[in-house]
């Protein structure tokens, strides 16, 4: 019995060894807004976690759009500007979380956000707040796999 449990914990230290050794790397790219209290992306691995993306012009805290087609369009044109950077893209997405500020917004978000996801959609979890940053009606937040480093 002693003999499995050292064995079990050989094997978990084996694991967990690369997962511990993998570095976490702050990404900087085009179109970040300077002063803000968290990073654009972070790399860890050959995963890339991408903070949330409003519909705001590249570099500046100021909407492309009010209306909710417009800023879904924007928030995920930010996004592949991000990805892009990391040398990844859209299609290499495999989680994305979209948070409205009214779900009424659902089916004009939703035709939008289709329209960047043709073939093998990432997965996706859609919820509504009360307010987001900006007043802006979306922010899209996404996990993506990592290009090359």
């Amino acid at each position: 019995m002693t003999i499995a449990r050292g064995s079990l914990a050989l094997v978990m230290v084996l694991i967990a060894r690369p997962l511990v050794a993998q570095n976490r790397q702050v990404l900087h790219g085009p179109g970040e807004v300077s002063g803000l209290p968290f990073s654009m992306a972070v790399r860890v691995g050959n995963m890339l976690y991408l903070s949330g993306q409003i519909g705001n012009k590249p570099g500046t805290r100021e909407l492309a759009d009010t209306g909710i087609a417009g800023q879904t369009r924007q928030a995920l044109e930010n996004i592949k500007t991000v990805l892009a950077s990391a040398g990844s893209s859209l299609d290499r997405a495999v989680k994305c979380t979209v948070f409205l500020a009214d779900i009424r917004d659902y089916a004009a978000m939703n035709a939008v956000y289709a329209t960047f996801f043709l073939k093998d959609p990432p997965t996706r979890s859609t919820v509504a707040g009360s307010g987001l940053a900006l007043g802006a009606r979306v922010e899209i937040e996404c996990m993506a796999v990592a290009g090359e480093p």
